[in-house]
């Protein structure tokens, strides 16, 4: 009789998420009959490669690679032209995804991120359930595969990451990280490029544990003092680096959102405008930790055929409390007069942040000295000590 199966992540709390061929996964989203058809997505005949599918990589066709060279080794490769707005959406999205399941996120490029959810295990459950979790959300919500590679700590992570593609997840509890490590290829330790992995194959040291077992004299006689020690430390599964919150590679994002998918399609304006006010909260309450405020409010409506639009308005004034965010939301979605379209995800977003400091509300004269934003700043106290949960809209109570 076989036993149940032992969760082995609870020790993980770093996850690497990674898109699989994102670029061309994005640009095949809605041409099934490209599926199983070898796929470049490229700048023509003379560019390079910017991404190929699945099918392209069995004939050898890599990132990088020129364009004239892909076509050599796969003649019957289809070339896609790159829609880099989309891949931008399609990203921001995923992130966001990301960030509704902790606020320690590091973005290190369009389609992969590292996730601390060391914070997230008693309200979602274990870093692999969470892992599958938003493997689940990011194929059902933007249709395309995401691996994650769960583990103690940054390097491993990545590394188990490559290990579960495609469409995967690989964890590697702190007890077997060096069984993990020490058969890879010495190219596969971080800071390990093609030099370097030169320098170390003349040396005989071919895997991880070659360099895991080799005397660190010999390897600061052959690479230097700094990545010898840095090269046996990670071989042995040591890495102080941690996972930094980082919104993006360049600035700070210019704006906060969030949405939700329905369990259920539907058509029931009563629920759909519950829900958002549940995320006007929730981008509310984010605004306010951050100190910003916006003036932009935009609507997201995807429905059941996957089909998206989005509504924009722009108030007088910019604004972090949730009523006047909800209420523009409210009347953005009153504004598209939908009768019986059922309706598969909406999401709140408020653009054009800018540092609350720098908001001067306009007094009105009459009006009472405490208002909404007071109210909201109470409610933030009160979640903070008592849990996300202590304070809610009568209207989402019982939810």
């Amino acid at each position: 009789m076989i036993g149940p199966v032992v969760d082995r992540s609870w020790d993980c709390p770093v996850l690497h998420a990674d898109m699989d061929a994102f670029y061309a996964s994005v640009m095949l989203r809605d041409r099934p009959e490209l599926h199983d058809v070898p796929v470049a997505v490229g700048g023509g005949h003379r560019g390079v490669v910017l991404s190929a599918n699945y099918p392209a990589r069995v004939h050898g066709v890599r990132s990088a690679m020129p364009m004239t060279r892909a076509r050599r080794l796969c003649p019957g490769l289809v070339v896609v032209t790159p829609d880099y707005d989309v891949f931008s959406a399609v990203s921001s999205s995923v992130m966001e995804t990301f960030r509704q399941v902790t606020p320690v996120v590091q973005v290190l490029s369009l389609d992969e991120a590292f996730l601390d959810v060391s914070g997230s295990v008693r309200r979602l459950g274990s870093p692999y359930a969470i892992a599958e979790h938003l493997r689940a959300r990011i194929h059902d919500e933007q249709r395309v595969a995401c691996s994650v590679g769960v583990a103690s700590t940054v390097g491993t992570a990545k590394l188990a990451s490559r290990r579960a593609k495609p469409d995967g997840v690989v964890v590697v509890p702190p007890e077997a990280v060096t069984t993990f490590l020490h058969p890879l290829g010495v190219e596969e330790l971080w800071g390990v490029g093609e030099k370097t992995a030169t320098l170390l194959h003349r040396l005989g040291l071919m895997t991880v544990g070659d360099v895991a077992h080799t005397p660190l004299p010999t390897l600061h006689r052959a690479v230097g003092v700094a990545m010898g020690t840095q090269l046996h430390q990670l071989a042995w599964g040591h890495d102080s680096r941690t996972v930094v919150a980082r919104r993006s590679l360049d600035e700070p994002d210019k704006s906060i959102g969030a949405d939700e998918t329905f369990g259920r399609d539907t058509d029931d304006h009563e629920v759909i405008l519950r829900e958002l006010l549940r995320l006007s909260a929730k981008v509310a309450g984010r605004m306010r930790t951050a100190q910003v405020a916006g003036r932009t409010v935009t609507l997201k409506v995807r429905f059941a055929d996957f089909t998206t639009i989005t509504r924009t308005r722009t108030m007088g004034e910019a604004t972090d409390v949730t009523q006047e965010i909800y209420r523009t939301a409210a009347e953005l979605f009153g504004a598209l007069g939908l009768q019986r379209a059922r309706i598969r995800l909406v999401g709140v977003r408020v653009e054009g942040l800018l540092p609350r400091s720098r908001v001067q509300r306009q007094l009105v004269l009459g009006a009472r000295e405490h208002g909404w934003s007071e109210a909201d700043r109470a409610v933030d106290r009160a979640m903070l000590r008592f849990g996300d949960r202590a304070v809610r809209p009568a209207t989402l109570l019982g939810e």
